[in-house]
């Protein structure tokens, strides 16, 4: 049977290939989705992993912030149980924040507080962070280089801040560590530009090590000793949802994102076909980036990339410089200089066209495509035959979800 190449929320591609040529099929997650995924959030709640269960660890008068990190999958119903056991814990809805990123808020598809009590609703204060809005910014202290934190007045604040974050490949440049939840995501501009710099988009190494010491700092800080973490399946779906004692959490759900994500592959391949599934929250530039970062570390020098997704939101001030560029390394440096929110994945796109060519299939405009020195890909024919022109191939699904090595 051909292979199938499934993306976006529905469509997929079958490719014919010659016996032979397919080196790997990699990127579906070992273990099954979670039917449920409200039910095992409110089952790790219950039994959170070396914590008392929070009922006895929050008081009536509490101010509790649940901070959603971003790339949460399902994040309404995981929201709403958090909130729900929180109240039935005790703690008044007067005294609940829900904090997402304005970002989130303004997609549209993160209406956190619609499976609950509309007596709850009211109460309860949900709010989108806005980092260039300086009212709604505290202090919180000097870290160990100097540097002033500021975050969200509603994280500050709080005499409870509960994370709910989402398990990433722990090399991931832009990563940070299980506190990056709150950390810069909730910080103020010039603390993300800082974050945005060449320095910190590094997958490893010494100035990696001092990021993530310092996102770190600020979690002990503020005393966050609890988290919830989901470990994503693919898609818009959920393998695990864990919840306890940071550090507890935080080596469990490595150990099983290595468990559903890892795999090996024999060798490089002349042509990596690499697909993001999900709905509008997975096909972001982000995730495109991350999924060319993968795909590049497959691919064969002077070989081939063809991306496949559902994206069509429109690029980012560093994606924007690129199109049209005539120099695409200066304009790079220029962008990675001026620390430009996009800054991750322009540098995943270009270090991907300065090794292969690329091609995408995707919902953009086929005229930007072309101006960001990629080749647009127009249909499943397209697809295939750019295929039967490569002596071998691997197919990733979930490219940016993926833990692939090459088997030495």
């Amino acid at each position: 049977m051909p292979p199938i190449v499934r993306f976006g929320i529905d469509s997929s591609v079958e490719l014919e290939l010659s016996n032979g040529v397919l080196l790997a099929e990699c990127g579906t997650p070992r273990g099954r989705s979670l039917d449920d995924p409200a039910g095992a959030t409110a089952r790790a709640l219950a039994e959170p992993l070396d914590y008392p269960p929070l009922s006895k660890s929050t008081t009536p008068g509490d101010r509790v912030v649940v901070v959603l990190g971003q790339d949460v999958p399902q994040a309404p119903q995981i929201v709403g149980v958090v909130v729900r056991h929180l109240v039935e814990s005790g703690v008044a809805p007067d005294g609940l924040t829900v904090l997402q990123t304005r970002s989130d808020a303004e997609a549209g598809n993160r209406d956190l507080g619609r499976r609950l009590p509309a007596e709850w609703r009211e109460r309860i204060a949900f709010l989108a962070h806005d980092p260039a809005q300086r009212d709604r910014l505290a202090y919180l202290a000097a870290s160990g280089s100097g540097e002033p934190i500021l975050l969200s007045r509603a994280i500050v604040d709080a005499d409870v801040v509960l994370p709910i974050g989402c398990m990433n490949r722990r090399k991931e440049a832009g990563r940070f560590g299980i506190h990056s939840a709150v950390f810069p995501t909730f910080s103020d501009r010039r603390t993300l530009d800082r974050f945005h710099s060449p320095e910190a988009l590094e997958p490893e190494g010494t100035h990696k090590k001092r990021f993530v010491a310092e996102v770190a700092e600020v979690g002990w800080l503020l005393g966050v000793t609890f988290s919830i973490q989901v470990v994503p399946g693919g898609g818009d779906r959920v393998l695990h949802v864990l919840a306890g004692e940071v550090g507890a959490v935080g080596r469990r759900s490595r150990q099983l994102y290595r468990e559903a994500w890892g795999s090996t592959v024999p060798r490089q391949a002349t042509l990596v076909v690499a697909a993001l599934e999900g709905g509008p929250a997975q096909q972001t530039w982000h995730n495109l980036g991350q999924a060319l970062a993968g795909a590049a570390a497959l691919v064969e020098e002077g070989g081939a990339i063809a991306v496949c997704c559902g994206l069509t939101a429109p690029p980012g001030p560093g994606m924007q410089r690129l199109a049209g560029a005539l120099s695409r390394g200066a304009t790079l440096r220029q962008i990675q200089k001026d620390r430009l929110e996009d800054a991750l994945p322009a540098t995943q796109l270009v270090e991907a066209l300065d090794k292969a060519d690329v091609y995408l299939l995707s919902g953009l405009d086929r005229t930007l495509v072309e101006e960001l020195d990629m080749a647009p890909v127009a249909d499943a024919r397209e697809l295939a035959r750019l295929a039967g022109r490569h002596k071998s191939c691997i197919l990733l699904a979930n490219a940016h979800l993926a833990m692939v090595t090459i088997d030495e």
